[in-house]
């Protein structure tokens, strides 16, 4: 009898150290998962800011473009009234070419609406290299876009 209870003694021993071992297994486990949830929430986090920051770049860029579209549209509307008006200076000047009647008047009218139209064509070019610029960066935005989809697909894949 006494060697049979050595003998579960010994047993039970080595149960609790087995079952000491496996509960340090568990706790390790259960830290280390804690840690990995963390990790994985600041990573989420991380991705959301950088994806509201794109959304934020995305709208002041769209709203560049508009604002760029409308000036170009207004540079036209100018440009195209004075157009108009260099014709009509140019329909004036020579009217008063065959008159040979205030003739500098004319050809300083013609000047003035050449150099308006000068002025509009110019500020026009700037306005459609600003336009092509902004096409340019929500191009890039998209394409950044695109590669948030992809991260998010692999992360998606590796879990």
């Amino acid at each position: 009898l006494k060697e049979e209870s050595a003998i579960l003694r010994s047993k039970i021993n080595k149960l609790q150290i087995l079952s000491e071992t496996q509960a340090d297994k568990i706790r390790k486990l259960e830290k280390k998962l804690e840690e990995n949830k963390i990790k994985e929430e600041k990573e989420a986090q991380d991705l959301e800011a950088m994806v509201q920051h794109v959304e934020q770049n995305l709208q002041l860029m769209t709203k560049r473009a508009v604002k760029a579209e409308n000036s170009t549209a207004k540079l036209r509307q100018e440009n195209a009234l004075l157009q108009a008006q260099l014709r009509n200076s140019k329909l004036e000047n020579e009217a008063l070419r065959a008159g040979q009647a205030g003739l500098a008047a004319a050809k300083q009218n013609a000047e003035v609406a050449l150099q308006h139209l000068l002025q509009v064509t110019t500020s026009s070019r700037a306005s459609i290299r600003q336009l092509l610029s902004g096409a340019e960066s929500l191009q890039l935005v998209a394409d950044l876009l695109k590669s948030i989809d992809r991260i998010s697909e692999v992360s998606e894949d590796g879990q």
